[in-house]
């Protein structure tokens, strides 16, 4: 590993920390490939002259975080930077591929279904009409990123499997003429449950991360109403917060 690392012992920011900052930032920058060995602890202290358990800490809240993994006879690896996914009207699909994440998709149900209650009001139809039900996995570098469930008003767009399956639902919109214009969001978390934990290669009862969104298109019309459930070890949201004048 040739990577230019050094610690402050004049800063207050734990040493542990700013050499778990410097590796992040070597991961999500590409400088630290997917794959790639970090080197063991002893020769990474003696290279910055820390101690074994300053490193093994450092090294621990990457691992923690899903960047680096522990392999027997092997070392430690780096897996995959966690995407972190601005608050704003974009698909997964796209900021996957923003990302240099190499998308998958895994269309696991297509199909026409009545609308419930709570759909029919995110979208603005009857109960019990006719909505397309499309569940989906995400996946990035063939691991599972996010299950994917959304529900269609009738006659929008062609829902594909095959498409589905090869590009995102919002690029779908896109090419047949609809302009998204802007969505209403709500962010969660809560335990995974069993069929959950095996859809995203978690134990049962992990936490996950939940979005509900129902996007609108240039008219007011509501095109789909998503429930998403995300990795947080591999997955984040980044707000921008300002102070109200």
């Amino acid at each position: 590993m040739s990577l230019d690392l050094s610690v402050d012992r004049s800063s207050p920011v734990p040493l542990y920390f700013q050499l778990s900052q410097q590796l992040e930032a070597a991961i999500e920058h590409g400088a630290l490939t997917p794959g790639s060995l970090l080197g063991n602890e002893i020769e990474l202290a003696a290279r910055l002259g820390l101690s074994r358990p300053t490193v093994r800490q450092a090294i621990q809240s990457l691992v923690d975080k899903g960047l680096l993994v522990r392999r027997r006879g092997v070392g430690t690896q780096v897996v995959h930077s966690q995407v972190k996914r601005p608050l704003e009207l974009s698909s997964l699909y796209d900021d996957l591929e923003a990302a240099g994440q190499r998308p998958a998709t895994k269309v696991l149900v297509n199909t026409v279904v009545p609308a419930t209650a709570e759909i029919a009001a995110a979208l603005g139809i009857a109960e019990d009409s006719e909505v397309h039900r499309v569940e989906r996995l995400r996946l990035a570098h063939g691991e599972p990123m996010a299950y994917l469930c959304n529900h269609i008003p009738p006659g929008l767009l062609d829902l594909d499997t095959a498409q589905l399956e090869a590009t995102g639902l919002y690029r779908m919109m896109r090419g047949v003429g609809i302009t998204l214009h802007s969505a209403r969001q709500s962010i969660g978390a809560r335990a995974a449950t069993a069929d959950e934990a095996e859809r995203l290669a978690e134990p049962e009862g992990a936490p996950l991360l939940t979005m509900q969104r129902v996007t609108f298109d240039d008219t007011g019309r509501a095109v789909e109403f998503g429930s998403h459930t995300y990795r947080p070890s591999r997955y984040s949201f980044e707000f921008q917060l300002l102070v109200r004048p």
